[in-house]
């Protein structure tokens, strides 16, 4: 084959591959009883905007009745593309990566399938997205959550638009759409699962819509204090270059001003603080300590997930994944393996 059929080759691939408008892509975990309502929801909604699309849904270890669920919409919905069982519960963000790995539109869109979030509201963010914008982001005007997931997502979200260098006010809504070209140039997988952060950095237009938040009414949510807290500490050590290096600034400036006051007392003598008192000592001592203690925590965060990634261990495992078949007996979606890297597309 020739350079010029190769490459004639190549685009109908691409187009083949991206052949859809948007891939709307949802991580289910004990929704059993909303999963339904919501792909009926969803449904209506796709189709009534008049544009290609397919559904890609993930059970992120549900061990309820979600996983019969899901195979009974795959029969009924042909556009349905691909339904995927984890072993595990392996959390929000990374139930993401298979359907991003999957999908084939132009665009991506994300949402949960609780029911919190109206997918109806979903043309207002495409109307947005049409204007030009690499991600539409919602934003949930009144929470409907306890203060125990709002108090750690108000910290991840500071902590997130100083990674990013974005100002989105929140992140922790899961209502977003995003070029597929730039959600997929991160490679994606078990070994380096979505995340959206690094996405969002890259992006160069970014607009964010208002959405309604709902009370969870079925199932529960996999957030646990302590995974919030872990993703917070993810979030701190992607960001760890400027904190240390804000750190070395402060202490640079501060060495500077003790031997100018060495050097100055030698001149002019004078005297700050001439009281010291064992107080003062304390509160000094234990805030040294705290300050301290945080510094070599991040670096053992930093460490630890080092280490963890050199062991080479998967984020997540596949039980189990269904694709849809094209006209011609092809599957119509790239395949992916039992942990969830891609194969070549056939």
């Amino acid at each position: 084959m020739s350079r010029n059929q190769q490459s004639a080759q190549n685009e109908r691939d691409t187009e083949r591959r991206y052949a859809v408008d948007f891939s709307v892509i949802m991580s289910c975990h004990f929704e059993e009883n909303s999963i339904e309502v919501f792909h009926e929801r969803l449904s209506k909604t796709m189709e009534s905007m008049g544009r290609s699309y397919e559904i890609i849904f993930v059970n992120d270890g549900s061990t309820d009745g979600t996983w019969a669920k899901l195979n009974k919409i795959f029969e009924s919905d042909s556009n349905v593309t691909a339904i995927v069982e984890f072993f595990k519960n392996a959390g929000q963000a990374n139930a993401k990566t298979p359907g991003v790995q999957l999908a084939r539109g132009k665009a991506i869109v994300l949402i949960d399938s609780d029911l919190q979030l109206d997918p109806e509201e979903l043309p207002r963010l495409v109307e947005k997205y049409d204007e030009g914008q690499d991600i539409v982001s919602g934003y949930r005007r009144k929470r409907r959550d306890s203060i125990f997931r709002k108090l750690p997502s108000l910290i991840a979200n500071v902590i997130m638009r100083k990674a990013s260098g974005s100002k989105i006010r929140d992140f922790g809504c899961t209502f977003k759409i995003c070029d597929g070209r730039l959600a997929r140039a991160f490679g994606f997988g078990p070994f380096k699962p979505w995340r959206p952060v690094p996405v969002i950095a890259m992006a160069g237009r970014i607009a964010e819509v208002p959405v309604n938040h709902h009370p969870r009414k079925y199932g529960k949510s996999g957030w646990t204090f302590q995974k919030l807290f872990a993703y917070n500490m993810e979030n701190l050590v992607n960001l760890s270059e400027k904190p240390f290096q804000i750190l070395g600034v402060v202490c640079f400036f501060l060495g500077i001003v003790f031997f100018l006051r060495i050097g100055v007392g030698y001149l002019i003598p004078f005297s700050i603080l001439p009281r010291v008192t064992t107080g003062m000592i304390l509160n000094a001592l234990v805030a040294s300590t705290f300050v301290l203690v945080a510094i070599l925590s991040a670096i053992g965060e930093f460490v630890i997930r080092n280490f963890s990634y050199l062991q080479n261990r998967p984020a997540y495992v596949i039980r189990e994944i269904r694709l849809r078949e094209c006209m011609d007996g092809s599957r119509c979606l790239p395949s992916i393996d039992s942990h969830g890297s891609s194969v070549p597309f056939h």
